[in-house]
């Protein structure tokens, strides 16, 4: 057996990505819901955009750190959006105090979202097979996954659902940058590449805070790698490199899934449904994200 399987209970990769699609929005509520706005505003960050709140809100498990250490765990931002963001966002609050405030908005957004079934037993069923799972991640490694790993878990099944999906996710993304790096794609070129493979627009990548001349050369160099055509759309190689990339993602997150069996998976894939299009039917997520999902 191999070490992927001992590790993952032999869940294929594509499991393993439908996973992740269940449980991504319901993380990313926070991020994008006003009762995390409102929250994000009574800590003094300016909510007229996301930005504001979204750098804080996510690195807050790494304490008070600087916009090198954030932007090294984030990767595809450009250096200086995070440092924009980050160098005043402990001036306003501390990590704690915005921990704290994140905890809070997602309980009102999920009361919101979830109304009466927020307190019922199909949920609460969901959220102790993904704390299972969460709490089998092996977060070596993986820095944000760790992060939120060593936080204490909420006593509402929600929000402990909330928390497991949040670690589950990062733990995904932290083995996506390990694969980015083994593919040798830097920052900017992960997001020139991922784009010339329509997993999004290159107007949605911009928002990740690159410059155009930082943008055209990094497609200079994949173009020089055979990995871009002259019109930035991927070659053969291109989108080979990019499968690899996803798959190597999908493999380095089954870990944690191998503490369910193959009827949890099952049974936690049925549970999560109505959560999952509760989320997506509120309209608070865009239509088109730069993780790709539904597009690779």
């Amino acid at each position: 057996m191999s070490t992927y399987e001992e590790a993952g209970g032999g869940i294929e990769p594509a499991r393993v990505r439908q996973l992740w699609h269940l449980l991504e929005p319901l993380h990313a509520v926070l991020y994008y819901a006003p009762e995390v706005f409102a929250e994000a505003a009574m800590l003094g960050y300016d909510t007229a955009e996301r930005w504001p709140s979204y750098f804080p809100f996510r690195a807050a498990p790494l304490g008070p750190a600087g916009g090198e250490r954030v932007a090294s765990a984030f990767y595809s931002f450009s250096p200086r959006m995070v440092a924009e963001h980050i160098d005043p966002a402990w001036k306003a609050a501390s990590p704690d105090d915005v921990m704290k405030a994140r905890v809070r908005g997602v309980d009102r957004a999920y009361r919101a979202l979830f109304g009466d079934r927020v307190d019922s037993p199909e949920l609460a069923e969901a959220a102790a097979l993904a704390r299972r799972a969460a709490e089998a991640a092996n977060t070596a490694g993986r820095p944000l996954a760790a992060a939120n790993a060593e936080l204490d878990w909420p006593e509402p099944p929600y929000l402990q659902l909330w928390h497991a999906a949040t670690i589950l996710r990062e733990h995904r993304g932290d083995g996506h940058l390990a694969a980015l790096l083994l593919a040798g794609l830097d920052p900017v070129e992960s997001l020139v590449s991922f784009a010339a493979i329509g997993a999004a627009s290159a107007e949605r990548f911009e928002s990740r805070g690159w410059s155009a001349h930082e943008w055209a050369s990094a497609r200079e160099r994949l173009v020089a790698r055979g990995l871009l055509n002259a019109d930035g759309t991927a070659t053969e190689a291109g989108h080979a490199l990019r499968r690899d990339i996803e798959e190597h993602t999908d493999r380095l997150a089954a870990g944690p899934w191998g503490a369910l069996t193959a009827q949890d998976i099952d049974r936690l894939t049925d549970l999560l449904g109505e959560f999952w299009v509760a989320v997506l039917s509120s309209g608070l997520l865009p239509s088109e994200t730069t993780l790709g999902i539904g597009k690779v």
